[in-house]
């Protein structure tokens, strides 16, 4: 291993949550991301509204929860921070529309991703601070950890420090929802993008997802029961992901049986071999040359046809319906059903 500088990790005591308790935040968007960070924040003593079109179903959600909102236009021309935590490809159309009319310097705008900043469909004036503060987990879990009196971690970024403070305020704002509790690392946006994106595509959701679905379809097609083959394949990869999770691979392969552990030494690299590593590096490329955030825009502004034709046809394989009935029969997974087009 080549040396490499050490991640900056920050905490509670490197942050001055006067800094965001001094501010007005519009939290534009109310998702899994946008209430987690409303509701931190204004559990940490900040002053925060949200911002969501009059139609949105959300506003009840949000009213309920004891905030204000506001039309996302409104709320951010109150605001000295805005938070844009809507997804991805609805970003640049917010932002023109509702959020740079009220930009004015002196302003903080802050994204939960750096997907819009990296490639170029948001570009912010000058004088304003442009900040990233990332958790890195979903925002129920984000939420779920503040309420414990714990956090997430979170990647923070300065793409621009009009004001001199941009970093101190973005610490701030991660006190503020809970991550300095546990640790706060300071990237860029072009790092965060990139390296989010390769982990979904090739590993967390695409790797994972094909890989499930190729040894199911393996054991099925050689004659075992769809329902063994769910067990093998799908229900106990959580088992495992929790062994790496709490103490990495070695610790899943001291946990396993030595006859499993010979497996993976003996197996692993012939599934997942030098075709994979061509493959992630070519995934790596259209990551960074733009490719695919082009035709991921360009998917959405057509409506996304092709998404969502995909979403639909793989809820059907036959994968998800042996699971879903296996699923029903024990409750102990808290199991939930997702019906196409949802």
């Amino acid at each position: 291993m080549t040396d490499r500088p050490r991640a900056q990790i920050r905490y509670d005591k490197d942050a001055d949550i006067s800094l965001i308790r001094a501010r007005k935040v519009a939290i534009l968007g109310y998702g899994s991301q946008g209430h987690a960070h409303a509701l931190n924040l204004h559990e940490s003593g900040v002053s925060v509204v949200v911002g969501l079109p009059e139609g949105s179903k959300s506003r009840a959600k949000v009213e309920k929860d004891g905030l204000r909102v506001l039309t996302p236009s409104a709320a951010a021309a109150e605001a000295d921070l805005i938070a844009i935590l809507a997804p991805d490809t609805a970003q640049a159309a917010l932002y023109e529309r509702d959020v740079a009319p009220h930009l004015t310097p002196g302003k903080v705008l802050l994204f939960a991703h750096g997907f819009n900043i990296r490639y170029g469909t948001i570009v912010p004036p000058a004088g304003v601070d442009v900040v990233l503060i990332a958790p890195k987990s979903p925002g129920h879990r984000l939420r779920e950890t503040y309420r414990e009196g714990g956090g997430v971690p979170s990647l923070l970024a300065v793409h621009q420090d009009a004001s001199g403070r941009a970093d101190a305020i973005a610490l701030s704002y991660a006190a503020g929802i809970g991550s300095c509790r546990v640790g706060v690392i300071t990237t860029t946006f072009t790092e965060e993008t990139e390296t989010d994106l390769f982990g979904e595509q090739t590993v967390l959701c695409g790797g994972v997802s094909s890989l499930v679905k190729m040894g199911f379809e393996t054991l099925v097609e050689a004659g075992y029961q769809p329902e063994i083959a769910y067990f093998e394949c799908l229900h106990e990869l959580k088992l495992i992901v929790d062994l790496m999770y709490r103490g990495g691979l070695n610790y899943m392969r001291y946990s396993v049986s030595d006859t499993a552990e010979y497996g993976d030494y003996v197996s692993g690299d012939q599934v997942v071999g030098p075709e994979s590593r061509v493959a992630m590096k070519a995934i790596l490329g259209r990551i960074q040359d733009g490719t695919f955030a082009k035709a991921w825009i360009d998917e959405m502004k057509a409506g996304g046809p092709n998404f969502r034709a995909r979403r639909a046809a793989e809820t059907t394989h036959e994968l998800e319906q042996v699971g879903a009935q296996l699923r029903s029969m024990m409750p102990f997974v808290s199991p939930v059903t997702i019906r196409p087009g949802e």
